[in-house]
């Protein structure tokens, strides 16, 4: 019988999870300021800079507000110069009784009320000035602009409900996955007892697997853990980020995050052909005892990783594994053993 030798070695423990990607950032594109829109300026699912005009609408009103509220200003600074002027030298010949006290206050009055209106005109200026430029739609992020709801022609109105279009930014991008409360827990305990132990920064690395099964060439990094337990499936999402250089994740897909738990540094692995099950489903294996003979033993398992199992209890460092002939294998009976050789992996075939 080809037996192994059970020993400790250190393993990395990961879990295998369920989730979606997510935009890094998203932002709906709305008008501030009413009218027909006159330029559509981007094109469709192409990436955008933030502040990148996007659509252009008919200024002619507003830019005539503008000059109008500049022209007011203009206005209300001359009459606070002639304001200013007049309570000046009211403020001279009344000290020589020239004017009454009267006179002089009521065009220091007047000084103040055409102070106060120049504000006022200013204030209408920069509103104006703002509504113009609201003219031009620009973009508040950069990222990956989508579909636009509106051609040239149509009328729009500040701070409507529709979106005109929606940019989101993909590089680097979100990946939310869902754990079970209950595995979060043992994880939890097990870190605190000391049976895994924390790999330094990479306890918090990520690798994802796409919905072909093939593995995403970046590594991501763990980055949030929600603070609620959903009600209703029991589980918290974490949100892992992840880098997204050539657009590869594309919001809404359905991927596999790989995470890191910890180090186990006392983990006994053996082979799965070595572990068969009783009739209550239970793990067992055979091992070769002092005397020669074999001894059923229930093992406790934890995991698969690869083609081993991670053995909790019921092996010892030092035990006589049975990894090939348990079909032929009784409790107490002597065996001859042969130490056992893993089958070399298969050359790929040639073209």
């Amino acid at each position: 019988m080809g037996v192994m030798k059970v020993g400790k070695t250190a393993v990395t423990l990961t879990t295998e999870l369920p989730g979606r990607t997510v935009p890094y950032l998203i932002a709906d594109v709305r008008p501030q300021v009413g009218g027909i829109v006159k330029k559509r300026a981007f094109t469709e699912g192409a990436d955008v800079k933030a502040g990148e005009t996007l659509y252009e609408i008919e200024s002619d009103s507003y830019q005539a507000a503008y000059e109008t509220d500049v022209a007011s200003l203009a206005r209300a600074q001359a009459t606070l110069r002639t304001a200013r002027l007049k309570a000046e030298r009211y403020k001279e010949l009344v000290s020589a009784k020239a004017v009454s006290q009267q006179d002089y206050d009521d065009a220091a009055s007047t000084y103040d009320e055409a102070s106060a209106a120049v504000k006022q005109a200013e204030a209408t200026v920069r509103s104006s000035r703002i509504n113009l430029n609201y003219a031009r739609v620009t973009a508040p992020i950069s990222g990956r602009i989508g579909k636009s709801t509106v051609t040239p022609g149509a009328l729009v109105t500040a701070s409507q409900a529709n979106a005109l279009t929606t940019i989101q930014q993909l590089d680097p991008i979100y990946v939310d996955v869902t754990q079970p409360s209950a595995a979060m827990l043992r994880l939890k305990q097990a870190l605190a007892s000391g049976d895994l132990a924390k790999d330094g920064a990479s306890a918090a690395k990520a690798q994802l697997l796409l919905e072909d099964g093939s593995k995403y060439p970046l590594e991501g990094k763990l980055e949030f853990s929600d603070v609620t337990v959903d009600q209703e499936t029991g589980s918290v999402t974490l949100r892992a980020v992840f880098a997204n250089p050539n657009g590869d994740l594309l919001p809404g897909m359905y991927v596999r995050a790989v995470l890191q738990e910890g180090v186990n540094q006392e983990a006994i692995l053996v082979p799965q052909r070595a572990v068969s099950r009783d009739n209550a489903g239970r793990p067992t294996a055979y091992i070769v005892n002092a005397q020669g003979k074999l001894e059923l033993r229930a093992l406790e398992t934890e995991r698969a990783i690869g083609d081993q199992w991670l053995v909790r209890s019921g092996l010892k460092p030092g035990d006589q594994l049975v990894v090939d002939g348990q079909s032929r294998a009784a409790a107490g009976a002597e065996v001859k053993t042969t130490p056992w050789q893993p089958a070399a992996a298969p050359s790929p075939a040639a073209e």
